[in-house]
């Protein structure tokens, strides 16, 4: 269900984010010290005394809301809208009333608060690159706009704005990773790959040539299938589901219009979290991804 009611009261927006910011105890966001007390309020938000530094702060100082105009209440319909429903940015403009230019800079805010996804692979393991139209959206330049699609035959690459991104499937752990990179090549498969917890790691792949070197590789056992042949599918020997997955990443790309290859890896991370919450319930689901930016 949507928290409707967070979105409505800025002070039980104020309430979820104190629960989630202090569920370990108040710290003071300077020098760290636990030892704080109650000292007033900022608004609708409850203000603390460190007294080993002796500085005030509230319970938005040094996050992502710090600083804003726009109330609190606002920014977490954002948040969700924009995660559980994709919504544009243009359309989260008009919905909250803000310019486009600081729905964006808030958002990328967002974005950029988000961790890198820790891969620590238990296998056996799905492997798959695609590749997204990402140019150079929002830079000054002195060339014309790039196309939409990929001008060259064959794959794409970053430097022709169709960066290559890695979808990762563990089947041991059930967990998803969707990973841009620069180059889809062998150091970038096996720096994917490199933190796994058997000393021979099971990998399904294509018959794409960055996999074959995992052959010869002890810390490997590849196994794959050639679409070229038409082989897609060889009993358990398959990358269906990282296709899968990566056609969902796109769906999740397209409604941004071209993201900027410079912001992709922010907007996939964002994908990400997405992915982590989109079966809990609205509050826990509005909880999880503030809890994602502290």
């Amino acid at each position: 269900m949507i928290p409707l009611d967070v979105f409505g009261s800025e002070s039980l927006a104020a309430d979820l984010l104190e629960q989630v910011r202090w569920r370990d105890g108040v710290e003071c966001p300077r020098c760290r010290s636990d030892r704080t007390v109650k000292n007033g309020s900022y608004g609708a938000f409850q203000r603390y005394l460190c007294k080993n530094c002796d500085r005030t702060f509230n319970d938005k100082t040094g996050t992502i809301f710090a600083h804003s105009k726009v109330a609190l209440r606002k920014w977490l319909f954002s948040i969700y809208a924009f995660l559980r429903f994709n919504t544009s940015l243009r359309q989260l403009q008009r919905e909250i009333g803000v310019t486009y230019k600081t729905m964006h800079r808030r958002v990328e805010r967002f974005t950029r608060a988000l961790d890198a996804p820790q891969l620590d692979l238990v296998g056996p393991v799905e492997i798959d690159e695609v590749y997204v139209s990402a140019g150079l959206k929002g830079r000054e330049r002195d060339q014309e706009s790039r196309s939409r699609g990929l001008s060259t035959r064959g794959r794409g690459s970053y430097e022709g704005d169709k960066p290559p991104v890695f979808t990762i499937v563990d089947r041991g752990t059930g967990q998803r990773y969707v990973v841009p990179a620069k180059s889809a090549d062998e150091s970038t498969v096996r720096l994917l790959l490199a933190d796994h917890e058997e000393e021979s790691l099971t990998v399904y792949t294509d018959g794409f040539r960055a996999y074959d070197p995992l052959e010869d590789d002890d810390e490997f056992h590849r196994e794959y299938v050639v679409h070229g042949d038409g082989e897609y599918a060889d009993g358990d020997v398959h990358v269906n589901t990282c296709e899968s997955h990566a056609s969902l990443a796109r769906r999740w790309l397209s409604p941004h219009r071209g993201v900027s290859k410079d912001k992709l890896t922010q907007y996939l991370r964002a994908f990400q979290l997405r992915s982590e919450l989109f079966r809990k319930p609205g509050r826990e689901a509005l909880k999880h991804a503030v809890k994602a930016t502290l």
